[in-house]
């Protein structure tokens, strides 16, 4: 599955977090320890900065191929971004596909998938109101999920928004013949201010997610940046993080 990392806090250089450490996500983009070994099919970085709608760089090729990267992580400068390094499950490899996503002033990025994507597509893309399906560029669960987040009113309340529509994908993979459709939702969610970080599942187990949080920001990540495992939390399955500027971080039950 995808790896990724969303940081807040002070202003820093976004390669202190995706280029330089010891388990970056370059290197969990060659050999994940957790899921999915090899994550090549691209990547993307979001960030936030003076201008009220996030930067976006996405490419196709595998992160460890693209030079471009480490200068930009060592030029950008930002008090909340996103990295994510994709490994698809099913849809094709384009730069629409990548994450993070944006809408607005919006990011979005994800690890996880919808089962039987074939079977669901059309009525999950039904729960993505009209006046922002011209945002959906790509053909990923994710974006779709994202869209109807983002139309489940947001802006007044992200969690509740979520969860609302976790709750209709979940009718829908449990609604089948067979009743044993998955759903892995590990994702994150931010304004540019306040950090939100999901993990569910359902018929299936949900993919890891940690946090750390220091004096200078919390980081979030698929899987730790280093070996010193008891500096890093554990998020258990069914909770989120909430990572609101100005606030300590804090895990509470989700769903």
């Amino acid at each position: 599955m995808c790896r990724w990392i969303a940081y807040q806090g002070e202003t820093t250089a976004l390669e202190r977090y995706v280029t330089e450490p010891a388990r970056s996500l370059i290197i969990q983009s060659l050999h994940a320890l957790e899921g999915v070994s090899t994550n090549g099919d691209g990547f993307g970085l979001g960030w936030y900065n003076q201008q009220s709608e996030p930067g976006l760089y996405r490419e196709v090729r595998p992160a460890w191929s693209d030079e471009n990267l480490h200068h930009l992580c060592h030029h950008i400068h930002s008090h909340l971004f996103f990295a994510h390094v994709r490994s698809s499950t099913g849809t094709a490899v384009t730069r629409a596909n990548c994450h993070p996503f944006v809408s607005d002033n919006w990011l979005f990025m994800h690890n996880g998938f919808i089962g039987n994507w074939d079977r669901l597509r059309r009525p999950v893309e039904a729960l993505i109101p009209d006046s922002l399906y011209p945002a959906r560029f790509g053909t990923t669960d994710s974006e779709s999920i994202f869209l109807a987040i983002m139309g489940a009113s947001v802006r007044r309340d992200p969690i509740s928004a979520t969860a609302a529509t976790l709750a209709k994908l979940t009718n829908l993979v449990t609604s089948g013949r067979v009743h044993d459709d998955k759903l892995r939702f590990t994702s994150a969610l931010s304004n540019g201010q306040d950090l939100y970080a999901f993990r569910y599942a359902v018929n299936d187990n949900a993919n890891t997610l940690y946090y750390r949080e220091k004096a200078n920001g919390t980081v979030i990540v698929s899987e730790p940046l280093d070996l010193d495992r008891a500096s890093w939390t554990a998020v258990p399955e069914n909770h989120v993080v909430i990572a609101r500027r100005g606030v300590p971080t804090r895990v509470e039950r989700f769903m």
